[in-house]
């Protein structure tokens, strides 16, 4: 049984570790259980999450490590195969019971095979719990500084391409920069490039002229040359040296001669204006926030025949993170990419994304800082 309850108390003033329990504290209370537990890597987000809460990092040069974790609702038990002479689940199902009598244990629905026989042998009944993902969906202040620091990293990698592009010189349509053609690799690496001296790590996040699905350029076209007119997509979502990741769109056209392009990056300009009013209004799902993007780029005369993509997502210690589907509410604290998208043509498509911060009931949500959403390359320079 999973349960669907919101974290107690406030917000603004609580640090990561106190955030976390005081959302499993709640729950073990409400579900009359003794102890939440996870088991997984060290890579593994969720893992992360936890270990950053006892400022306790396993990474080391030998490998990937088996972490078991559990909180009681006072005090945190920690085994990692680094340290561990058995199973670390099988480590941590030992200390638990000795702590506590065996009753319940919550846990993430993923939580291993092994790991639940584990706790089972040592007496627990085991309950699924949301409790991990939903602290992680209200992001502290100090997530949200770290989330800033990868956008900013994102922008200027997004500058970077910006940069290069406004340097384009045209040679029969194609665009060239001292000699040679500007490409989608040539633009992914200037990129990257970017990224890195900003400080953060691109993490393969980088994507020139994906297709709707986020697919990037095949090897048989990321070397041909980009053309004036044509919007280039450039999507990217940099993993910051806290491991917190950024999200950032911004469609380019060098020469462009207007057409639906324009009327397309209109619509989906205001959409972003609309969608901030939305979220500081009031608490939405992530259904009611993508059909306003939808509706608002419809009303600049785009009608059911044309193919539009809105997407809202979580984004932290994974690009892509709760609140994540339909019926998930995007609440104060939590830091959401959003996006339209619009077809322009046969295989184009003009995109933008924005991380957007959802305030405290009342408060204005805004936008991270981040370049000009102008389709002009020279305007994000500015």
């Amino acid at each position: 049984m999973t349960d669907a309850e919101r974290p107690a108390g406030g917000f603004e003033s609580e640090t990561l570790d106190s955030h976390l329990e005081s959302t499993i504290r709640d729950t073990l209370e409400r579900r009359n259980a003794d102890a939440f537990v996870h088991v997984g890597t060290d890579d593994d987000a969720a893992v992360r999450y936890c270990l950053s809460t006892l400022e306790h990092d396993l990474r080391t040069d030998c490998g990937t490590s088996t972490v078991a974790v559990a909180f009681d609702g006072n005090e945190w038990v920690l085994e990692s195969s680094q340290n561990a002479a058995t199973h670390p689940a099988n480590a941590l199902a030992t200390r638990l019971a000795e702590r506590t009598e065996s009753g319940t244990a919550l846990t993430p629905t993923r939580v291993p095979h092994d790991a639940a026989l584990y706790l089972e042998q040592a007496g627990f009944a085991l309950a699924s719990t949301d409790a991990l993902e939903r602290a992680r969906a209200r992001k502290t202040d100090a997530e949200r500084d770290r989330i800033a620091d990868a956008q900013a990293a994102a922008s200027a990698g997004i500058r970077g391409a910006a940069s290069l592009l406004a340097d384009a010189a045209l040679d029969d349509g194609t665009l060239v920069v001292d000699g040679d053609p500007v490409t989608s690799n040539r633009l992914r690496t200037t990129i990257d490039r970017a990224i890195v001296s900003a400080g953060a790590f691109p993490a393969g996040n980088t994507v020139v002229n994906p297709d709707p699905e986020h697919t990037p350029s095949t090897p048989d076209t990321e070397h041909e040359p980009l053309r004036a007119g044509e919007p280039i997509v450039i999507e990217t979502a940099p993993r910051g040296p806290d491991g917190y990741h950024a999200g950032l769109v911004r469609t380019l056209v060098v020469d462009g001669d207007g057409g639906s392009e324009r009327r397309a990056h209109v619509g989906a300009t205001q959409s972003f204006r609309s969608a901030a009013a939305m979220l500081t209004a009031d608490t939405e799902s992530v259904t009611a926030v993508e059909a306003d993007l939808e509706a608002e780029v419809r009303a600049f005369g785009f009608g059911e025949g044309d193919d539009i993509r809105t997407r809202a997502s979580g984004v932290g210690l994974e690009p892509c993170e709760r609140p994540l589907e339909g019926g998930d509410a995007i609440e104060p604290g939590s830091v959401v990419r959003l996006e339209s998208a619009v077809r322009v043509g046969d295989g184009a498509w003009l995109r933008i994304a924005d991380l957007l911060v959802k305030a405290e009931d009342g408060e204005r949500a805004t936008y991270l800082e981040a370049p000009s959403r102008s389709l002009e390359p020279s305007a994000l320079l500015e």
